[in-house]
């Protein structure tokens, strides 16, 4: 338990600020996350079910299985980071390596022919193993990417203030890139892309085109964060250290911290309640809101991916001021409660009578997703400090692939229910106008589902006892100990 420190108000902590220009550069590491990570689940069903024709099931079966992987690969990440030392400290070399290899190799997850749908190997489509056998490859060099970047955000500042400062500049830049994500098939629709004389479009092509070119701007923005940012703590602290951090104790170690298992229950439970939006969002859109029109559905899916980021956008300084003034925790309840709104509200917001009214849900959500993921962020680097005090050791890592790894696992279950409530639905990508029955499953787990999610956060929250104050104490403890960084 950490020990109990008193705190001189009358010698208020000096300040700390970081240059724009740092939180700007370190941002653009969410455009390698939104697309190496989040852009292959968010089109993998228009691209395998709606294009190919693979088995929806089969799909979510893939991503599920790819996630759990992908989460077990992250804690290594971690433990690879933490444990690294070099002239250009232990996080920046696999930001530059692993960022640059992974927008290259982005396009090659979807070089796939439309002939091997058709055939099988053990039964199952050769497609459905290619996705397999591609991430298998792919996903320890994102994983080595996005660990070690995430970790690098929680030791650019020991500022209470500034880390929530630090994540709102990431946040508000995650929501731009995010667009990118809402675009992809909208860029498919583009008059190259169109098959001649069916009026259908080659999704598979334009998205192998697609992912081609924001690959480079990947590979771009690694580059850029290797010479602009640089590690806070790891010549006045990290590399003073010798021991080690053993692999097989790392993750059980980050669990002993209490306030850490609050924020993976309540990091899980968001995850596990959205990540079916972005699917079951897609296909209302399509298959209801606009009567099975691809094209009219994917130009609608740019709009609300628009409204998404200005949401974003908002929400992202509007909860850090609401942070400012009531605290971190209270405004997580507050970002919970406008997703409630967002999330519940799509029941009556996606509708084919007014089809403008689902980008008000849309931003919405985007406004509230932003805003908790923020705090999430900050609050994590309070808890390292709180880790720090306890153990002396700086395990940005560890705690960054934990936590990775819990979320990942419920994005994974999630992509696996979002196919499963299609197959239960018994959607039928061969047909444009689907069954009411089939719309109505769709249209209630949208709704429903992420709201039991949100709840769930405003009650795991409320067990994580970091307040300004006592973060306040866990700092002067710290520079106490071991020196200001």
């Amino acid at each position: 338990m950490t020990q109990e420190i008193t705190v001189n108000n009358s010698t208020p902590q000096e300040r700390d600020h970081l240059p724009v220009l740092t939180k700007i550069c370190y941002g653009l590491g969410t455009g390698l996350d939104m697309w190496g990570f989040w852009l292959y689940p968010g089109v993998a069903f228009a691209v395998f079910n709606m294009y190919l024709g693979v088995n929806p099931m089969l799909v979510g079966l893939a991503l599920t299985l790819i996630r759990i992987y992908d989460a077990f690969t992250d804690p290594i990440a971690g433990w690879i980071s933490d444990n690294f030392r070099s002239k250009h400290g232990r996080r920046r070399p696999f930001i530059l390596g692993a960022g640059v290899i992974s927008g290259l190799g982005l396009p090659l997850l979807f070089l796939v022919s439309p002939s091997w749908a058709d055939q099988t190997f053990l039964g199952l489509s050769v497609v459905f193993w290619y996705m397999l056998l591609s991430n298998l490859i792919y996903i320890p060099i994102i994983s080595l990417f996005t660990v070690p970047y995430n970790s690098l955000g929680n030791e650019l500042t020991p500022d209470y203030e500034e880390r929530t400062s630090v994540m709102t500049f990431r946040s508000v830049m995650q929501k731009i890139f995010e667009v990118g994500n809402f675009y992809a098939l909208r860029f498919t629709n583009l008059a190259w892309f169109l098959i001649p004389g069916t009026g259908r479009k080659n999704t598979l092509r334009g998205m192998q085109v697609y992912t081609s070119i924001i690959g480079v701007l990947m590979a771009l923005f690694a580059i850029i964060i290797f010479f602009r940012v640089k590690e806070r703590y790891y010549e006045k602290v990290v590399i003073k250290t010798k021991e080690r951090i053993k692999l097989a104790s790392s993750f059980y170690e980050t669990l002993k911290c209490q306030p850490f298992r609050m924020m993976l229950l309540l990091g899980g439970s968001f995850t596990l309640g959205t990540s079916m939006v972005g699917t079951l969002g897609y296909y209302t859109t399509v298959h209801y809101v606009c009567g099975g029109n691809n094209i009219v559905g994917d130009n609608w899916n740019f709009w609300m991916g628009i409204a998404f980021m200005i949401g974003g956008l908002l929400g992202g300084p509007i909860l850090n001021r609401v942070a400012y003034y009531l605290e971190k925790r209270k405004a997580v309840i507050v970002a919970a409660i406008i997703g409630i709104i967002g999330y519940g509200g799509s029941w009556f917001l996606y509708t084919p009578l007014i089809p403008w009214l689902q980008t008000i849900a849309s931003g919405i959500m985007g406004l509230s997703s932003a805003g908790l993921w923020m705090l999430h962020g900050s609050i994590g680097a309070d808890i390292i400090d709180y880790d720090e005090l306890d153990t002396g050791k700086r395990r940005e890592g560890s705690f960054t692939g934990c936590s990775s790894y819990i979320l990942k696992l419920g994005n994974s279950l999630g992509g696996f229910l979002a196919g499963s409530v299609l197959n239960f639905a018994h959607f039928d990508s061969s047909l444009a106008v689907q069954a009411p029955e089939t719309i109505f499953w769709i249209r209630a787990m949208l709704a429903c589902i992420p709201v039991v999610g949100l709840i769930l956060v405003i009650i795991f929250i409320t067990r994580v006892d970091l307040t300004k104050q006592k973060c306040a104490e866990i700092r002067l403890a710290l520079e106490a100990r071991r020196g200001a960084v």
